[in-house]
């Protein structure tokens, strides 16, 4: 009756893990991503100082895309937070990744991201609704 005891709780712990999860079909459940500062995924318009934008999505999956406001592909790769810091990494061999601190963000969402070395950024969530190009 013990063993029994012990293998039901096994089991139950189990059954619990993604990793077992996934190898009997079922999908493991995945955090989505946020930023460092907490913004969560979404497209988000990104201007500089000088004027310049482009819109970047930021999927739940930790994955992005960049796009020029007339809808060019900019860029797409990965995400993660590492040191605080919201870090891109396009997708190219060798690609270091650029990473940004953020300020916290204000009640419309907006946010400043600047990156090591660099100019700060605006960046201003979009609506749902907004159609690109």
């Amino acid at each position: 009756m013990r063993r029994l005891a012990f293998l039901a709780t096994a089991i139950a712990l189990a059954s619990c893990s993604g990793e077992q999860a996934e190898q009997f079909g079922e999908p493991a459940t995945a955090i989505p991503f946020v930023t460092a500062n907490g913004s969560p995924a979404g497209t988000y318009e990104v201007s500089a100082s000088d004027g310049t934008m482009s819109i970047v999505t930021l999927n739940s999956d930790g994955t992005y895309s960049q796009v020029t406001p007339e809808g060019t592909d900019a860029a797409q790769g990965t995400l993660e937070v590492v040191d605080g810091k919201t870090c891109f990494r396009v997708r190219s061999p060798g690609a270091e990744p650029l990473c940004y601190t953020e300020t916290a963000a204000a009640a419309d969402g907006s946010y400043t991201a600047t990156p090591d070395g660099g100019e700060p950024l605006t960046v201003r969530p979009m609506p749902a609704t907004a159609e690109i190009g």
